[in-house]
């Protein structure tokens, strides 16, 4: 079950830098988590300062 990224997103990227196979890119007002590449590893989960990435 891919994870997805909630409107509390604060775009600082440290979940990007963390995805292991590029699934998460940087969208208009925050982070855009592509449920294809995803591979739900969580290790953007537990990077998130805000706690905006849940699972689906």
């Amino acid at each position: 079950m891919p994870r997805r990224v909630t409107d509390s997103c604060i775009q600082c990227g440290a979940c990007i830098a963390e995805c292991p196979v590029s699934a998460i890119t940087e969208g208009d007002t925050q982070s855009i988590i592509d449920p294809e590449v995803c591979i739900d590893c969580g290790a953007c989960e537990a990077v998130c300062p805000v706690e905006a990435i849940v699972a689906e």
